[in-house]
């Protein structure tokens, strides 16, 4: 890095000033030094290492540049070009080459199997007079370092408002009925009667136990949700609030 500096700067003021002015700020390098990495040969690995990442290079065109280090290597190996795996991947890594990866993010949809007889109280209309008069509910996902999180969340469609939100590591049932809980709470929390409020979702098995009358009718002290006012209250009867889904 220093050798690549001192030649990118060499022509306009030398390489004796470059040199004292580095050591000056601590970076200990002579021209002498300088010169002899510039008459010295090349290493046996960088000259390896060349020749390695030009057949990198022609495996991964010559594969619509779709090849990771693995199936790389695995080609450079049955062309009998004996080299480590973690060669190819440290080479890869310096030219700047990768593979395109299959793997896709979770499926959070999942149609529900039982009967589904909601009616679609909004057939595509988007639009609230005011607010609590429409929520529309879904399913996300997220990657972080500990893997996938799924974040289940409750917008007033006329605030554009997250009413409600709730996160959890699996896909569990709970995780939607936890978000519509908190938009409700809220709404008893700031005095707001959400009377003929429509809560429109898709068919996700997820969201389709929210239709079921039990879990309106009683509460459900098993869960620990993080409103502890929900926690052992009862909700609202279903008739104030709807469950809508698309046709």
């Amino acid at each position: 890095m220093i050798v690549a500096y001192i030649d990118e700067h060499r022509h306009r003021l030398g390489v004796e000033p470059i040199c004292r002015v580095l050591t000056d700020a601590g970076t200990q390098i002579a021209p002498s030094t300088y010169y002899a990495a510039k008459t010295r040969a090349p290493s046996a690995r960088s000259v390896s290492d060349t020749a390695t990442t030009t057949l990198i290079k022609k495996v991964h065109r010559d594969n619509y540049s779709v090849y990771g280090a693995r199936k790389v290597h695995a080609e450079l190996r049955r062309q009998g070009h004996p080299v480590a795996r973690c060669t190819v991947q440290r080479l890869m890594r310096q030219a700047g080459l990768r593979g395109i990866s299959r793997a896709k993010g979770p499926r959070t949809t999942v149609p529900g199997s039982g009967p589904d007889t909601r009616p679609d109280l909004v057939d595509r209309g988007f639009r609230a007079p005011a607010p609590d008069r429409l929520w529309v509910a879904d399913i996300t996902y997220c990657r972080t370092f500990a893997g996938w999180v799924y974040a289940a969340f409750v917008i007033d469609v006329f605030s554009r408002r997250v009413v409600g939100w709730q996160l959890s590591t699996s896909l569990r049932t709970d995780l939607a009925l936890d978000a519509l809980e908190m938009g409700l709470w809220t709404r008893q929390r700031e005095d707001r009667d959400p009377q003929g409020l429509i809560h429109h979702s898709d068919k996700g098995v997820n969201i389709l136990r929210c239709a079921t009358p039990s879990v309106w009718l009683k509460p459900a002290p098993s869960r620990q949700p993080a409103r502890p006012a929900t926690a052992t209250t009862t909700l609202l009867p279903r008739r104030s609030t709807r469950c809508s889904r698309p046709s």
